[in-house]
């Protein structure tokens, strides 16, 4: 044989590994907005601000180890175990659902900017008229804002969107840390207090 027609091991150990690495499953573009998590009847459709660097990387909603949304959830009752970012599409069944006021993945939400909301609060009076939620909460003063352009305080809302009641929420952001966890938690529990029977 010919030693032209010998392969080399250096290159069957690098062909192997393009076949093992072309086969990993890729991240998702950041420039890809996450999917909604819904479902009819929801009894809480939660709304953040729009994604962070660790959601668009992961394909999930407060995906960052540090936000304490679903660790808040647990704790209030509204899911009866602790759930990790990936087992989003799970919520529906406990009636919870997430998604968004602005898709686009930024930093931090100090750098969105007024057009990123356009269209939002369109969205979600359709989501309520089309899915009817009991309620949507919103993780964040600034997620009410940015739908609605006014300044909320914390809590229930005089604003329906068709029957769907609406509740603001402290931020669960590692950046929202001057608000203590047992604050952030006793809103979550007062939501779920409204929002009826626990997970």
């Amino acid at each position: 044989m010919k030693r032209g027609s010998v392969a080399r091991k250096s290159d069957v150990s690098s062909s192997s590994a393009s076949i093992r690495e072309s086969r990993k499953p890729k991240p998702p573009s950041a420039s890809e907005p996450l999917p909604d998590v819904l479902g009819p009847r929801l009894r809480v459709l939660f709304c953040g601000i729009n994604p962070g660097r660790w959601s668009a990387a992961a394909g999930a909603h407060f995906a960052n180890p540090r936000n304490d949304f679903w660790r808040l959830l647990y704790e209030a009752g509204l899911t009866p175990r602790l759930l990790e970012p990936h087992e989003q599409h799970g919520l529906p069944a406990f009636g919870v659902g997430v998604t968004n006021a602005a898709s686009r993945m930024t930093p931090g939400s100090g750098d969105l900017r007024k057009a990123d909301f356009a269209g939002a609060s369109a969205r979600l009076e359709q989501i309520a008229a089309e899915l009817q939620p009991s309620w949507i909460a919103f993780v964040g003063k600034e997620a009410y804002r940015g739908a609605f352009g006014e300044r909320p305080e914390l809590g229930v809302q005089q604003r329906r969107l068709a029957e769907t009641r609406l509740f603001v929420l402290p931020s669960t952001s590692p950046a929202n840390a001057a608000v203590p966890y047992d604050v952030r938690l006793e809103w979550f529990c007062v939501l779920a207090s409204a929002a009826g029977q626990r997970a």
